[in-house]
């Protein structure tokens, strides 16, 4: 066995599986990953099943250790700096870490969450089958709260001499697409407003929920309702007329109208929108979202097909392998140097 050290760590870093399932109706939030492909594709590269618990890393940095062994892991999700004894790290590809070897994370680049899997996954005790941090409701292994520096994660060894590299869509960078309602007839005319409107994620956000910047939406009638269920991506309309999209540590229920609802499929595309940056939202039908569900789907399930074996390449002896033209010497060996002999007069 080998552990990982939390050398530093963001207020929105904490270890997230696929979630806890099976229970909401007791009013325990499921938690998990908002990201669940980029999840999946950084378990994918180190052996884990999909939705094997691993770090999720918010929009600040992180720093880590590897102690008493090899620790194999890999970075998915939103792309910032990533380094090892000042080498960069890629993205969407396996990493080993030597016994004293630090990972260097900077601050998120083109979204808000990256995952570093580590292969085994990390170790804890679950609750509700789950590992997933809610801070909130005080639940999570190894840590029920956010990682801080000195955490000490146990891990396996890493086992794999290969690393391997993942080739993932582009992400598209069109609206989010939303099902109208359940509420969405408490709005009348403010629903063309909130579809035709530009938004932005405020600052105050977190993994409860993403609150929205834009037009004031108005209620028809009171913005008071009886108490209802929620799911991921459910968009509710508070008194202030603001909208607020409910993430994985939401509640279970709640009494205010929803406006509409982020499908499946854009969920962690939405979830990876910056602070601050502008979207849209685009209605589509239940049916829509039911295909781009099942596409979603497909691509979680090959995802091993993506991957690929990445090898060190001597490129010395690729190039004698090649046979380009004969016979391939290295330009910065002066022994392998040719000189001018001028000819005679």
């Amino acid at each position: 066995m080998s552990k990982l050290v939390a050398a530093a760590a963001g207020p929105a870093t904490s270890v997230q599986d696929g979630g806890r399932y099976g229970v909401q109706r007791y009013g325990l939030t499921p938690s998990g990953a908002v990201d669940r492909l980029a999840l999946a594709a950084a378990n994918c590269l180190v052996g884990n099943p999909p939705f094997a618990a691993a770090i999720e890393v918010g929009p600040f940095g992180a720093a880590f250790v590897a102690r008493e062994g090899k620790v194999r892991v890999a970075l998915a999700g939103a792309v910032r700096n990533a380094e090892v004894a000042g080498h960069p790290v890629s993205f969407n590809e396996s990493r080993t870490l030597g016994d004293g070897e630090s990972l260097t994370l900077g601050f998120a680049r083109d979204g808000t969450f990256s995952y570093l899997a580590i292969e085994g996954g990390v170790r804890g005790e679950p609750t509700f089958g789950s590992l997933a941090v809610n801070a909130r409701a005080g639940l999570g292994s190894p840590f029920p709260r956010p990682l801080q520096a000195g955490d000490v994660l146990d891990v396996d060894a890493a086992k794999a001499t290969i690393e391997r590299r993942i080739d993932l869509p582009a992400v598209s960078d069109g609206p989010i697409r939303v099902v109208m309602g359940p509420q969405d007839d408490e709005f009348g005319e403010a629903t063309d407003l909130f579809l035709r409107s530009e938004w932005k994620i405020s600052a105050t956000s977190d993994r409860m929920g993403y609150r929205l910047e834009g037009p004031v939406i108005k209620h028809l009638h009171d913005h008071n309702i009886v108490s209802d269920g929620t799911v991921n991506g459910s968009i509710q309309v508070p008194g202030n007329g603001q909208p607020i999209v409910l993430m994985p540590d939401r509640g279970t229920s709640g009494g205010y109208p929803k406006i509409a609802t982020v499908i499946t499929a854009d969920l962690g595309r939405f979830a990876q929108i910056p602070a601050g940056h502008t979207f849209r939202f685009q209605a589509v039908t239940m049916t829509d979202a039911q295909a781009a569900a099942r596409a979603m789907a497909d691509l979680l399930q090959t995802l091993p097909d993506r991957a690929r074996e990445v090898r060190n390449v001597d490129i010395s002896d690729a190039l004698q392998n090649a046979n380009i033209a004969g016979s391939a010497v290295n330009a910065f060996d002066s022994g392998t140097w040719q000189t001018w002999t001028p000819p005679e007069p």
